[in-house]
Order: C-alpha cells, then structure tokens, then sequence
C-alpha cells in the first residue's frame, strides 16, 4: 500500500506544483455547498488518481478539490467512497492515507447521519466526539506497515474536542442548533430497523451513519487530528415517529442545512490558520 500512496501523492504533487495545502475536507452526501465555496486551484476526477476509487452515491461528485477557503489553502474530497459499495476497507480509506502524505494537518470529515435522540431534528449539526463500531470489516486487517502507523492504535483521544468546543461557540453566536454526540457507524446501504435505532439510542448513540468511522480510524493510525461533523437528515428517535425515508429526502435535508455548516467550518478553519501563523 505504501507504494499505491507515494504514486498517488507524486501524481497529484505534480499537477498542483507548489500548492501545500493545510486542512483535508471529506465532504459527505449533500454537502457540495462548502465546495462551492473554494477558490479553485486545480480540480482532479478521481479516476484520474491511481489507486483511486470511484464515487458511486447519489450527491458524491467524485472530484479532488484543491484551492483557498478564505484564503486558507485546503484539499477537499468532493464525495467518499463507502464500503457499503463494494469496495475494501482499504479502498475506502486509501484518500485519507494520500491526503496524510500530502501534509495536511488536520483532517475534518462531514456526513449526513439519523438522529437517534429525541432532542435531534432535520437540520441540526452534531460535532462528533466519539464513536461506536458496528463496521463488518476493519481498514487495519492484514500486514501492518510500520511507516503507516503502528499495530495497535490507541482510540481513547480520536477527536479533536478543542475544535468541537470552538464550533459550539460558533453555531451559538450564530443562532445554529448544534451539539456534540457520539456516532454510530454501520455498515448499509439498507437504512436501519426500529430495532436498530431503539438499541443504538439505548447503547449512548446520538446519530448513525454509514461512513466515517473507517476514515477516523485510519486518521488516527496515520497520526493525523480528526474533526468531524454530522448534519441530521431524518429523524429515528423516538421509534413511534420514525416514517420511511428516500435518499432524495435525506440529500434534500442536508442541502438545506448545509450553508450553516459551512460557515462553522469556514470560521473554524480561518481562526486556526490564524493561530498558527
């Protein structure tokens, strides 16, 4: 794999020439609106990438965005890959391991995710600050490559808490319903049962989705600070309100309420920058 990586970043190095971007963006089903708001430097398809997979979801545009988010440079995936599509763990996550060796140093990832708590509508934003791992397969199966991360990770301190605590106090000034939760990952691509959602609210879950957690892992065995970020797409808690949902519906609530994530991550990502200079 070691390899695949340092073929991929060489490719991309050279088509961005001296561009170094500071902050890797995945963004999720819906959120193409933050994308929208790059300054374009270069724009790469994905299956121009070697090793790379293709983006098969319905609102995934399958682009390598490189460009300045208020003038901050940045590296943003415009659509991931999901295992649920038939691809490895490791292919799902091979971005995450070129973006680390392109040198970013922080990685935020975005999703759209159901809300397993009574208190969470369509709309509201979720700061991720822990997980639990209902995947079929792990991304760190098989042969581990020292030069990658060791053997056995540590998944006590995955989140970057600090970022979670700043975007709180900027939806707050912003008038932006948001918390901090735990997310539930799953495999899909079939949407959960009632007696899913009433035992993942039983077991501490706040939202559930069907990606993220295979990229975390693999940020956190690249030594690499994760941010993430949910936008609530439909509501599964409690059970006897839960109504069947389309990926149109889901697609259309994120849309909506992703102009409020981009101005979280936006400000979020300006402040830090700022910070470190």
């Amino acid at each position: 794999m070691y390899e695949q990586i340092m073929e991929a970043v060489t490719f991309l190095q050279e088509k961005i020439a001296d561009f170094q971007p500071k902050y890797g963006i995945i963004l999720g089903t819906g959120l193409g609106n933050l994308g929208n708001q790059i300054d374009i430097v270069e724009r790469i398809a994905y299956k121009r990438i070697p090793h790379f997979a293709a983006s098969t979801v319905e609102g995934h545009a399958g682009e390598l965005l490189f460009g300045t988010l208020e003038g901050v440079p940045i590296v943003a995936m415009s659509g991931r890959f999901h295992y649920y599509e038939g691809y490895s763990m490791q292919q799902v996550t091979f971005p995450v391991r070129v973006l680390k060796y392109l040198n970013i140093k922080q990685l935020i990832i975005s999703n759209a995710a159901g809300g397993i708590q009574p208190h969470l509508y369509p709309g509201d934003i979720v700061f991720i600050k822990d997980h639990i791992n209902f995947h079929a397969s792990n991304p760190l199966n098989g042969p581990n490559d020292d030069r990658l991360g060791v053997r056995f990770p540590d998944m006590l301190h995955v989140y970057n808490r600090t970022w979670n605590a700043r975007a709180l106090a900027i939806a707050k000034k912003q008038a932006i319903r948001a918390f901090e939760g735990v997310y539930v990952g799953t495999q899909g691509p079939n949407l959960e049962t009632a007696a899913e959602y009433n035992f993942f609210h039983n077991i501490g879950g706040d939202v559930v989705g069907m990606s993220t957690v295979p990229e975390v892992i693999v940020a956190k065995h690249s030594d690499l600070p994760v941010f993430v970020v949910s936008i609530v797409s439909n509501r599964c808690y409690p059970i006897e309100e839960l109504t069947e949902t389309t990926i149109q519906e889901v697609v259309a609530a994120v849309e909506a309420a992703a102009p409020k994530l981009t101005t979280i991550i936006t400000q979020l990502i300006t402040a830090d920058a700022a910070e470190k200079e």
